[in-house]
């Protein structure tokens, strides 16, 4: 391999690093990523789940929500990579990596990185608590595969929003604000209930939104039930952000650092 190539790989790799010890320092914070989604999961599942009908009165809630809990993880982990990105650009290390030349695309792919492996553990353990308060999914090897590339898609295309957002905000406070659409994206969707019982004025947004058809992928792929060209669809979206999120901080990088 060319060392054009290896050189902003190896620099990328070393910022991942740099941000996956600073996550590793900020305790608080990493137990709130981890437990949130799970606390989450648990008040709908106990508090709310046997008043909520799903439309599907032989499967447990538990089945139902799972999927939605999944993409909530990945955007309340998210949000972490647009407070480290504002951080950076506030405290004058950008500066100090630029004299050492590590550009942007290195930097705000070692967030990135950070970030997906983040999610993909916070999303392991919320997928562990629902397998012990009785989840049972039965899907496929190729569904399995599926359903972790349409997830982790989602996860790097957030993380490269938010580090957009971290660039676009001028405070790590105003950034950790910006973030909470990306959190609040399941709740008009179906991850807790069917679009169908919503008014009818929300059901053109929750119908054509990105989070929709990620949970309707799935809880169809973990069900082992037929999909049909969802997961394309839902991969589309993920896709065309990821795009938008990496042209949106390169351009925005570039403006901050003139």
């Amino acid at each position: 391999m060319s060392e054009t190539l290896t050189a902003p790989l190896a620099r990328a790799g070393t910022m991942a690093g740099r941000s996956l010890r600073i996550s590793r320092r900020n305790t608080d914070a990493l137990i709130t990523s981890l437990m949130l989604p799970v606390l989450l999961m648990l008040i709908f599942v106990y508090f709310f789940g046997g008043a909520i009908d799903t439309g599907a009165p032989h499967s447990s809630y538990v089945t139902y929500v799972v999927p939605g809990v999944l993409l909530m993880c990945a955007g309340f982990g998210s949000a972490s990579t647009a407070v480290a990105v504002s951080e950076d650009m506030q405290n004058g290390i950008i500066d100090r990596f630029r004299s050492l030349d590590i550009g942007g695309a290195a930097i705000l792919a070692g967030h990135v990185a950070a970030s997906t492996a983040r999610n993909l553990v916070s999303t392991t353990v919320v997928l562990g608590v629902a397998l012990l308060i009785g989840f049972r999914p039965s899907a496929t090897p190729t569904g399995w595969l599926t359903t972790l590339a349409v997830l982790t898609t989602y996860i790097v295309a957030l993380s490269w929003l938010s580090a957009a957002i971290g660039l676009l905000a001028r405070t790590p406070e105003a950034a950790g604000g910006f973030t909470f659409l990306m959190s609040f994206l399941p709740y008009p969707s179906s991850a807790f209930v069917p679009v169908d019982s919503m008014p009818t004025w929300l059901h053109a947004f929750a119908d054509h939104q990105p989070v929709t058809p990620a949970i309707e992928s799935l809880r169809a792929l973990l069900l082992n039930q037929p999909a049909g060209n969802t997961p394309w669809i839902a991969l589309g979206w993920a896709t065309g952000l990821l795009l938008l999120a990496i042209g949106l901080s390169g351009a925005l990088f570039r403006v901050r650092t003139r």
